[in-house]
């Protein structure tokens, strides 16, 4: 080997060494920057020289600058990440939800409730008071607002997680489109398998917008030859070397309610996600406040519902010149138990009672409600016919499908009682409450207007209180549409599920949170940079620098003594 090969030798090893210093320097210069990969040089030894029977080598070469980082463990993360998302939008609903339905407070429904049963209890005390039945039905009222108050606070929370998602398809779409931009830019620097070194910087960024569509939603990525990555959500690709496919929002109505999915542009078909951020707002739309949506209105239809029935077998300190019951049928000939009634009859009767002002006369009238499927089933048609037939009472059936009746005469006022198929509460005739669930429900108009047909009574018209013991006693009172479950223990149920939900949703985050940092502090491990180890590399090729500056000094001396010969 000659004295200018020993040059070159010493040469490489100034370059290697310089090289390796400015990596470290990158390293270090980015130790806090969110993303960043750690650098690291390859260093080879150089191809060997013959001389004579020996072959020399000729000092070091770098091959590569690449970065240091564990796929495995790096696609774990991402999808850990999409987990700990999903569940942190999870958390956060419940904990809305939580704050909207507001247990122990003076607002919430069970105190609404409660001061509800509690004017029930004023009623017994003072039976002849008309104002003290206006409480009542001021404080049903307030019920029925709470309800419908909860129902749309809900609603909105419901409302504002579509929206979220909306805004998170041009979240993808943006990513997605920088995830394609950067494969095109990493195969051009790279020279696809021409060179073994890795475009750092862009390969950083794509990282960074790999982690943040993590974040949204759940895929898998593979790495190509040519350094470009494809990205797979279920069996779709979204990125394909420079190509995305872009994504869109859907708007569709599903029982009434707006729903908004996210679908692929060019085959207008579902993307398939399970986790991440837009897989916890569909999740919190439609299972959280879909479920607790579901669960309040079965809620406030039973109490509705059961109330009535009871309610609409008593009487009021007067009674009725003229009602129009607030449902009506889709057929006036139809069986009353297939006539579209939100809530169904069933084979029994009622009365009618009719009062006399003049006379002081009571009359009633029993009135068949045949439903048991074996010969012509009563009708509302034929429910008015019975009505009609009443000494004093005109009955028909309006074109809308509604139960009319009303007395012929000013003297004569009318009133309800003993009803066992639940028919005056599934027409809505001489009921409390109106509508059917905690969108609608209200109280009955009629009784708003005149809080004297509040019907505390189930001996006739009048100041009795038979009716209003039994009311009084609601809370407890085993309900048939409900297998006997008290509305105390419904709304026990109603407010405890959502609370043990709330709890399980909280473990459940903080366990992805947790698994998430450990996998983190694993990749950290591999790809973070450590200020120690730098600073250890940085002496160690300063020395060498330095030692091969002498190296080649000492070669430069010998050439001296050459060219002085």
């Amino acid at each position: 080997m000659s004295l200018f090969s020993a040059l070159q030798l010493g040469n490489n090893a100034l370059q290697a060494q310089q090289i390796g210093l400015q990596v470290t320097g990158q390293n270090i210069a980015n130790a806090n920057t969110p993303g960043y990969i750690r650098e690291e040089v390859v260093f080879t030894p150089a191809p060997t020289q013959r001389l004579g029977g020996l072959l020399l080598g000729l000092g070091v070469q770098v091959t590569a600058i690449i970065q240091k980082i564990d796929k495995f463990v790096e696609e774990r993360l991402r999808g850990a990440t999409s987990d700990r998302a999903g569940n942190e939008i999870r958390e956060q609903t419940y904990l809305q939800l939580e704050s909207v339905i507001g247990e122990l407070s003076d607002t919430d429904l069970s105190t609404a409730i409660d001061n509800f049963i509690s004017s029930i209890h004023e009623v017994l005390n003072q039976p002849d008071s008309v104002s003290v039945r206006n409480l009542a039905v001021l404080q049903g009222e307030t019920l029925t607002g709470q309800l419908n108050r909860l129902n749309d606070r809900v609603l909105a929370i419901r409302n504002d997680l579509n929206k979220q998602i909306g805004q998170h398809a041009d979240d993808i779409n943006r990513l997605t489109e920088t995830i394609a931009k950067l494969n095109i830019k990493i195969a051009s620097t790279e020279g696809g398998e021409a060179t073994a070194s890795d475009a750092v910087g862009l390969r950083d960024q794509r990282n960074v917008a790999l982690a943040s569509l993590a974040e949204l939603i759940n895929f898998r990525s593979e790495e190509q030859s040519d350094g470009t990555v494809t990205v797979f959500v279920g069996g779709d690709y979204l990125v394909f070397q420079g190509q995305r496919r872009e994504v869109k929002t859907r708007d569709e109505s599903i029982d009434g309610l707006l729903t908004t999915t996210i679908d692929l542009v060019d085959t207008n078909s579902r993307l398939e996600i399970s986790s991440g951020k837009v897989a916890g707002l569909t999740d919190a739309r439609d299972l959280i406040t879909g479920d607790y949506l579901d669960d309040l209105n079965a809620f406030t239809s039973t109490l509705v519902f059961e109330f009535n029935k009871l309610f609409s077998s008593g009487q009021g300190l007067r009674g009725y010149d003229e009602v129009t019951s607030e449902f009506a049928v889709d057929g006036v000939q139809k069986p009353l138990d297939a006539a579209g009634l939100a809530f169904t009859p069933v084979n029994g009767s009622f009365k009618v009672q009719t009062y006399n002002r003049q006379t002081g006369l009571t009359k009633n009238y029993d009135i068949t409600v045949d439903l048991n499927g074996f010969d012509l089933d009563t009708s509302l048609e034929s429910l008015a016919a019975q009505i009609d037939a009443a000494d004093g009472l005109s009955a028909d059936v309006t074109a809308t499908g509604r139960l009319h009746i009303e007395s012929e005469s000013v003297d004569v006022e009318f009133a309800f009682a003993d009803d066992t198929s639940g028919v005056l509460a599934a027409l809505g005739i001489n009921t409390f409450f109106s509508g059917t669930s905690a969108i609608n429900v209200g109280v009955n108009s009629a009784i708003a207007a005149n809080p004297a047909l509040f019907a505390a009574s189930d001996e006739g018209i009048g100041g009795g209180t038979g009716m209003a013991i039994q009311l009084a006693g609601f809370l407890d009172r085993p309900l048939e549409s409900a297998g006997g479950e008290t509305l105390s223990t419904l709304y026990d149920s109603l407010t405890s599920k959502t609370t043990q939900a709330a709890a399980v949703a909280r473990g459940v985050a903080e366990g992805s949170r947790v698994f998430e940092e450990t996998l983190r502090g694993q990749h950290l491990g591999v790809s973070g940079v450590s200020i120690d180890e730098e600073a250890i590399k940085l002496i160690t090729y300063q020395r060498a620098y330095q030692a091969a500056a002498k190296y080649i000094r000492a070669v430069a001396d010998l050439l001296d003594v050459l060219v002085n010969l």
